[in-house]
């Protein structure tokens, strides 16, 4: 199942095919994100642990998303300038998807699958993030108010496997 979910296709910002896999990695953290959320000060704490954790396999990836209130206006091109002037992120920050819905992109449809959360499955809001552990065929999902740096702890985790 894990296997399946790091080859789901998707789009970068510059409009190439890539998926997960594409990034090998121990673990990796998926986010759906937005630029004008109360919780876009993540950025910064999801590139602290990019960096402490990249050498030993940690990728963080993040998908922004404009289905809650609108936070993610800006085009592909608006977004990755507001990503690298703002908070000067290393990780990589895919084409703007839908995470809920008719049009909800399918990792995020087999994120859900594997880690389901409380409203079964629908994300309640941006910042929700997903660890992926493919050695323990492992998906946990953590709420948008989960700071990054509470993460840490799964992280290494995730790592030492």
């Amino acid at each position: 199942m894990i296997e399946d979910l790091l080859s789901v296709p998707f789009e970068t910002a510059d409009g190439q095919r890539a998926c997960l896999a594409d990034w090998p990695a121990r673990a990796y953290l998926v986010v759906n994100t937005a630029s004008r959320c109360g919780f876009t000060r993540q950025y910064d704490g999801l590139e602290a642990l990019q960096q402490r954790y990249l050498a030993e396999g940690l990728r963080v990836i993040v998908f922004p998303c404009n289905q809650f209130g609108g936070q993610e206006p800006g085009s592909n091109a608006e977004i990755q300038t507001f990503c690298l002037t703002r908070f000067n992120v290393s990780f990589p920050v895919m084409a703007k998807l839908d995470v809920n819905g008719d049009g909800a992109h399918p990792l995020f449809v087999a994120l859900k699958r594997a880690a389901p959360g409380l409203l079964g499955g629908a994300i309640r809001w941006n910042f929700t993030k997903f660890l992926v552990t493919p050695t323990q065929g492992r998906v946990q999902r953590f709420a948008p108010i989960t700071r990054p740096s509470q993460l840490e702890k799964h992280v290494r985790q995730a790592l030492a496997s």
